[in-house]
């Protein structure tokens, strides 16, 4: 069931609704306003008949990750991978918003690479923080992202959509966040002027543009910058990793939206003493591990499915 806070409402609470807002629940996205619909059968044979595309985006994969939170990473990628293979309607691309690998390592990205390869998609990647360790992400971007301008950022189209591809993890500070420079900031209000207002926009970026905690480097400083340029379009959605859990806001056209790991959840903004991998019972931690699913139709705009690996 979903619920509104009442005005009186803590941050603290208002976050951990919203943590779980998307899960089941499937968000159709007309002129940047959401509605939620039941994840039923009928209503997603529904959303299908005017569907024009579909594209998934998985997120924080952690290949090389080894602790008790999840002691098989590459298990829960490969399941995340099994259920879009599953799907009724196979998707046109998949994104992937960061951390890939945990630690860079190259016996990391070749198994990251192996399993991917396995998804039979064609794929387009941001780094996380964990992507860039020791390198500035050389090899991050000579596998998963060799279409990338010298400093990493590039967009793409397709049926209709602009695809925008966002690096703010290079300057990450932990007790601050990320940001993107006055170069790519740049480079994104030349990319944007030739689109006309009504084209609907997807960013893709691993931390969120939008501040969250910033105390647990869940921000973006001059992620303000970027949706002021992004505002003048009629649809934005703006999709996110990094913080493992599902975490929406709509600023007028503009939906900004987290995602679920396939590693391993983490706590919700300011519980506990900071952010890392949070340990569940194991029967309990497929259902805080997903993927998202999202749909376009020139007349009705985007869908967002949520699936947990449960």
């Amino acid at each position: 069931m979903n619920r509104i806070a009442s005005p009186n409402a803590s941050r603290r609470g208002v976050l951990k609704c919203l943590a779980w807002a998307g899960t089941g629940l499937v968000w159709t996205v007309s002129g940047g306003v959401p509605r939620a619909l039941s994840l039923g059968e009928a209503n997603a044979a529904e959303a299908q008949k005017s569907v024009d595309f579909s594209f998934v985006q998985i997120s924080d994969s952690h290949i090389g990750f080894k602790a008790e939170a999840n002691p098989d990473p590459n298990g829960t990628l490969q399941l995340a991978l099994d259920c879009i293979g599953k799907l009724p309607k196979k998707p046109a691309f998949m994104l992937h918003t960061g951390d890939v690998t945990h630690l860079s390592k190259p016996e990391e990205f070749d198994t990251a690479d192996q399993i991917l390869k396995g998804a039979k998609l064609e794929a387009h990647y941001v780094p996380g923080e964990h992507d860039v360790i020791g390198d500035d992400g050389k090899q991050f971007f000579a596998r998963f992202a060799k279409e990338a301008t010298p400093g990493g950022w590039y967009s793409f189209d397709h049926g209709g959509v602009h695809f925008v591809a966002l690096i703010n993890v290079m300057g990450f500070k932990p007790g601050a966040g990320g940001s993107l420079g006055a170069e790519q900031l740049a480079w994104l209000d030349k990319d944007l002027t030739a689109r006309g207002p009504s084209t609907p926009v997807v960013v893709m970026a691993h931390m969120p543009l939008w501040s969250i905690y910033p105390q647990w480097g869940w921000a973006t400083e001059d992620g303000p910058e970027a949706l002021g340029l992004l505002k003048r379009f009629g649809s934005v959605t703006v999709l996110n990793g990094h913080i493992h859990q599902v975490v929406q806001k709509v600023e007028g056209n503009v939906s900004l939206r987290t995602a679920m790991s396939t590693a391993f959840p983490q706590p919700a903004a300011g519980e506990g003493k900071g952010p890392g991998p949070m340990k569940l019972e194991p029967d309990k931690l497929k259902s805080v591990l997903g993927v998202r699913e999202i749909d376009y139709a020139p007349a009705k705009g985007l869908a967002v499915t949520e699936a947990t690996l449960a």
